[in-house]
């Protein structure tokens, strides 16, 4: 049951991850640098393929965080297994889920989840917006079900956004928090509902943000400018929403509007076009912001501030 004390970290596990995406691979690389055996899972045999390369690249950029030891690029991605069946999850006793923030995909996987895990496995989802319920009620195990949205970059982040559904048992919530201990992150536990804490706020004001750049009031640059500068963020919104990538802010404001009928959850013309062009961000090169010296998977540390900001047309 969980108490409120310091959560006690698994010994290594079978960890699965459904998703072979940016933020997939990046979970399944904090996994093994907790020493877990990771089965990465994808349809997307080019997700697969690429896999293991943007795991190595984002282990290099833990090194230089030092959020990981020298020998990461070389140790991590031979405690990870990619596959595109998701029965080679049998196995597993904890899946977290990864895929795109559309409500019928996860809701189909949850599905599959269910029917190839172990009856005890916990299931997670790493949602941007979606309720926890929604998932569970896809299984047969509401009670192991729970939310774990890990912000990107996963490794360079402490914390982890966990989310409590409504039927989500104490000893599963006592799992996640101790495998998270495991990887040297913490959980910030809420309760359940469309977008959470964090993105309840956060989307809705990088559609705002970038509505202002569409209406010519300030550039994307000087928008993020006055955040920093004026509230002490350590980024603006709409260098975070590069980082998030656009094309799941979009996703995730079309679950949020879906799920809560709040016309302000529209994304704003600016932010569709955007997404339309490829322009995704920094794992595109180009977003609000340019990215010029990118690498790695979702940009690296060193493309902060890069480039160019995008004004209004």
């Amino acid at each position: 049951m969980h108490t409120g004390n310091d959560p006690v970290a698994p010994p290594p596990l079978t960890v699965g991850v459904a998703g072979a995406g940016t933020m997939g691979v990046a979970v399944a690389q904090c996994l093994a640098g907790a020493g877990h055996d990771v089965i990465v899972t994808d349809p997307d045999r080019h997700a697969l393929a690429t896999g293991p390369a943007r795991l190595r690249d984002g282990a290099r950029a833990a090194v230089l965080l030092r959020k990981a030891p020298p020998d990461a690029p070389g140790t991590l991605p031979a405690r990870v297994r990619w596959t595109d069946d998701p029965g080679d999850l049998a196995g597993a006793s904890f899946v977290i889920e990864c895929a795109p923030e559309r409500l019928p995909l996860k809701e189909e996987l949850f599905r599959t989840l269910d029917a190839v895990c172990p009856p005890g496995a916990v299931l997670a989802s790493c949602t941007s917006a979606i309720p926890v319920g929604r998932l569970a009620a896809r299984t047969g195990r509401p009670d192991r079900v729970l939310g774990m949205h890990f912000m990107n970059p996963a490794y360079a982040k402490d914390a982890v956004e966990v989310i409590r559904g409504p039927h989500t048992g104490a000893g599963t919530l006592d799992r996640a928090l101790g495998l998270l201990a495991g990887m040297g992150k913490h959980g910030i536990v809420v309760s359940d509902a469309p977008g959470f804490v964090s993105n309840r706020v956060l989307m809705a004001t990088v559609n705002d943000a970038a509505a202002v750049v569409e209406a010519g009031t300030a550039d994307a640059a000087t928008v993020d400018r006055v955040f920093q500068e004026c509230f002490g963020h350590a980024m603006g919104p709409l260098r975070t929403a590069d980082l998030i990538g656009l094309d799941t802010v979009v996703d995730s404001l079309d679950v949020l509007r879906t799920l809560t009928g709040d016309t302000r959850f529209t994304p704003c013309a600016l932010l569709a076009r955007l997404v339309a062009d490829g322009r995704l961000g920094r794992k595109s090169g180009q977003g609000f912001h340019s990215y010029p010296g990118r690498s790695g998977p979702g940009g690296s540390p060193s493309a902060e501030g890069a480039g160019h900001a995008i004004t209004a047309r």
